[in-house]
């Protein structure tokens, strides 16, 4: 069955106008609907070496060294 083409025009107008998901909440959906939980480790330790990166330049630094 196919819609006419102003109907399809007008949905898809209706849901551009609709609130944006954070990327979070849209990361989170796509686990959800996927299935895709193997991703969830390691996105979190990329997220927590990047934190450990930023935190070298600063004066947290000393405090990070012993635990290397």
């Amino acid at each position: 069955m196919k819609r006419h083409p102003s109907r399809q025009n007008k949905d898809f107008q209706e849901l551009a106008r609709g609130k944006r998901p954070s990327i979070l909440a849209e990361f989170w959906e796509f686990l959800k609907y996927n299935k895709k939980w193997w991703l969830l480790p390691i996105i979190i330790v990329l997220l927590l070496l990047g934190l450990v990166v930023m935190l070298g330049g600063t004066a947290v630094a000393p405090f990070l060294y012993p635990l290397f």
